[in-house]
């Protein structure tokens, strides 16, 4: 039987709803935010019909395009990068995207928020943490969280949001509990020292109901909707 993109949002839907109810935390506290990474247009099109609005692209040159072709038609999309930025292509991301979500340097967040125009709402940003701290990853040390969270605090065209981690791939469960927990303490720590931070994005298809169990407001989902990437 061919599910539909429809049937597949409403299953990962179904997910999310109940592993926070597993533990009693509301349906509506946690984002589903639909990975379109490599997906056509009409793919974003049919998730959006099925009242999907968040969509995550990792590809700059990849997602400008359909964030220009989309933008008419389906203004309230929002649009979220979650891939890795080289400095030579942080305009693109300024101008076109809601949100960015891999941020953890200063010098790229300087650049964001120099080239984000002002007559736009700041760029909501999250710190991305190196929480396995494994070397092929991106992101921040843990321990250097606070002092980049400052510095993105007195840029005016950014608005730090909160922090993303992408956990060690494995399933040892006491190692995807110990990083998760890790992350909210930080998470919770940059909410007792700025206003407006209300977003632990952490989990994905695999461990979503761990990490929502640990907190997390919003869940990257990819191929469990739009099928494997060709």
């Amino acid at each position: 039987m061919n599910t539909t993109i429809a049937d597949r949002l409403s299953i990962a839907q179904s997910r999310m709803n109940q592993a926070a109810q597993k533990c009693s935390r509301l349906p509506s506290e946690i984002k589903l935010l639909a990975v379109s990474k490599t997906k056509p247009i009409s793919d974003i099109i049919e998730a959006y019909q099925a009242g999907q609005r968040l969509f995550g692209e990792n590809y700059v040159q990849e997602s400008e395009q359909k964030i220009i072709a989309l933008q008419q038609a389906y203004p309230d999309i929002e649009w979220h990068f979650i891939g890795p930025l080289q400095s030579n292509k942080t305009k693109i991301v300024a101008e076109h995207f809601d949100w960015m979500h891999t941020l953890s340097r200063e010098k790229i967040a300087q650049r964001l928020s120099d080239q984000r125009s002002a007559q736009k709402l700041p760029l909501q940003v999250c710190i991305q943490v190196n929480i396995s701290q494994e070397d092929s990853k991106s992101g921040i040390d843990p321990q250097a969280v606070i002092t980049l969270a400052e510095q993105i605090n007195q840029m005016p065209n950014l608005a730090l949001r909160g922090v993303m981690a992408i956990p060690t791939a494995t399933d040892d469960l006491q190692v995807q509990q110990s990083e998760f927990s890790q992350l909210k303490q930080i998470y919770q720590q940059l909410q007792q020292k700025f206003a407006g931070i209300d977003t632990l994005s952490m989990g994905m298809s695999g461990d979503l109901d761990m990490a929502i169990a640990n907190g997390s407001t919003m869940v990257r989902i990819g191929s469990a909707i739009f099928g494997e990437r060709s």
